[in-house]
């Protein structure tokens, strides 16, 4: 049974805040967000620690003494601290596939959906570009050029850049039916209680899927029924106060059939 935080403070959770229609711009952030929301833990936003990040990125928490950075190593401490299991109910199967999945999701589509947030022009321009409004004016171009190119150097040392934009594509593509597969007509990635691989899940399908960038991911997203429904259904739950839209359906899109047995299932028999 998940138990709440002590009452004496809450977690300080650090992120960067809403953007490009989400309630936060990050799915990293998003996902130990949403961990926090089914932990049932008392927590509070702060959206200045960036620069005092312990590995030069977001998110970290302060959790009393402790500052703990990444989302996967915030989970462990938090599971520890609080004697807390966010994968309950799950078999040792089961939980070896989440972890895959997170994987998955975090290791190639992440990196394939940033290529296309980050180094499409168009995209950079609307979107990451105003990371560095506040950046004196003089100087702001210079570095927007040297921005973009460390980040096409992160992404080619990453691999992903190494391809072409319709093979980054087919590669994301793959990604998102396998993850439509998977999910099939459960009400969760794993079944019918969320554990802790719907918080990456959704952080990552709700980028790809907000109207906000034009990809051809979004447009291979689109084309799931399963996986818009999940966002929609997953949004209202976890972030009732964001004003989400639901997904657009495609006039053409069909619905996956998904009449096979489950994956989980076959593997846990």
């Amino acid at each position: 049974m998940i138990k709440r935080s002590p009452t004496h403070s809450p977690i300080t959770l650090y992120g960067f805040g809403p953007g490009f229609g989400l309630p936060e711009v990050s799915p990293y952030v998003m996902k130990t967000e949403i961990q926090l929301k089914l932990a049932g833990l008392a927590y509070v936003k702060d959206l200045s620690g960036f620069d005092a990040a312990p590995k030069g990125k977001l998110p970290y928490i302060r959790d009393a003494e402790a500052v703990v950075a990444d989302s996967t190593f915030i989970r462990a401490h938090l599971e520890r601290r609080y004697d807390l299991d966010l994968d309950a109910g799950l078999c040792t199967t089961e939980r070896s596939i989440a972890w895959m999945v997170e994987r998955m999701l975090e290791d190639h589509l992440a990196w394939t959906s940033g290529y296309f947030r980050w180094l499409v022009p168009e995209n950079f321009a609307k979107g990451p570009a105003h990371f560095f409004d506040d950046a004196p004016e003089e100087i702001r171009p210079h570095l927007l050029v040297q921005v973009q190119e460390e980040v096409r150097g992160t992404y080619y040392a990453q691999g992903v850049a190494r391809h072409t934009p319709a093979e980054i594509a087919e590669l994301g593509a793959r990604s998102l039916k396998s993850l439509a597969m998977l999910l099939g007509d459960k009400p969760y990635v794993m079944g019918e209680r969320p554990s802790s691989v719907d918080a990456i899940t959704l952080g990552i399908l709700a980028g790809i899927l907000a109207p906000f960038f034009d990809t051809p991911l979004r447009r291979a997203a689109e084309g799931f029924d399963n996986l818009r429904d999940y966002v929609d259904r997953l949004m209202a739950q976890f972030y009732p106060e964001h004003a989400w839209a639901p997904v657009a359906r495609p006039a053409a899109a069909r619905r996956p059939h998904f009449a096979i047995t489950p994956l989980v299932r076959v593997l846990s028999a």
